[in-house]
């Protein structure tokens, strides 16, 4: 399931917090088909409409947080999908993987513990916009850079609009970010190697 604390022996778990002492959690490679459920993304970049886009359930009061400060931003198209939230005017209906990947940023938001379309994103060819993760998993979310790996948001996402405006703006600093990403998310490709370890 989704773990956020660290148990009392050693166990194998499928996430683990980041910060702190966690060493009696063993991370495995678990549920593994909703983490990496990898697409082609046939878009480059430059062929993707310059906005940041955001879909999904949130439950948690950290997602009902980003979405209150972030639904009103220019150049976003950003929805929780919950059809409690319909009459809200943040509610905004599914979206699949293959239409999100029409946009230039994708932001990640973690949920009970990690963010699950993050493995994707970074496997393609949209920008990963995301504040610094507090969980880990097999994706080793923990050793991945900010500003190298994907684009760091300030905690309340403030700095949301500047960071689209200024990637729009710095094309070869987003691909860069995306090369770096995709070499991150290449090490999960070697099923031989990930069988061994």
């Amino acid at each position: 399931g989704d773990v956020t604390k660290v148990p009392d022996q050693p166990s194998f778990v499928k996430s683990r917090p980041i910060e702190g002492s966690n060493s009696n959690s063993i991370l495995l490679k678990l549920n593994a088909g909703r983490f990496y459920n990898f697409q082609k993304d046939f878009l480059s970049f430059n062929d993707k409409k310059p906005i940041a886009v955001f879909r999904g359930p949130c439950h948690k009061k950290h997602r009902q947080v980003f979405i209150d400060q972030t639904y009103r931003f220019p150049n976003t198209d950003i929805g929780d999908t919950r059809i409690s939230e319909r009459l809200q005017p943040y509610y905004k209906g599914f979206m699949s993987q293959s239409d999100q990947l029409k946009y230039k940023y994708i932001i990640s938001v973690e949920g009970n513990d990690v963010a699950t379309n993050l493995p994707w994103i970074m496997a393609s060819n949209s920008l990963a916009f995301m504040k610094k993760p507090k969980y880990d998993t097999w994706f080793m979310q923990g050793v991945l850079i900010p500003d190298y790996h994907y684009v760091l948001l300030k905690d309340d996402y403030s700095d949301l609009p500047v960071k689209i405006d200024y990637y729009n703006r710095h094309t070869q600093e987003a691909l860069d970010i995306i090369l770096n990403a995709q070499k991150h998310v290449s090490q999960f490709f070697d099923h031989k190697r990930e069988k061994l370890i």
